[in-house]
């Protein structure tokens, strides 16, 4: 669906304690997680817009936000 909202807290709501824990105390968690979630905000207002941008980009874009949002599923996963 466009323009949905795949924000780490909205994606692992499970997960919030540590990802706020994480972004505290983990430089680079948190700046992998600002990362992300500026991604997720350039795909969502891009895709609001009717993707002013080609296909190509879009598509690099949603590829480098799901490698982030993997590494860090696996880094909140073995967190716990």
């Amino acid at each position: 669906m466009l323009g949905e909202n795949h924000s780490i807290m909205h994606e692992f709501p499970e997960y919030q304690d540590i990802i706020v824990k994480l972004c505290q105390t983990d430089e680079a968690f948190a700046k992998d997680t600002k990362h992300y979630n500026a991604l997720d905000k350039e795909i969502r207002e891009l895709e609001l817009r009717g993707a002013p941008i080609d296909d190509n980009a879009m598509h690099q874009l949603k590829h480098d936000r799901a490698e982030l949002k993997d590494s860090l599923f696996h880094r909140l996963s073995t967190s716990v």
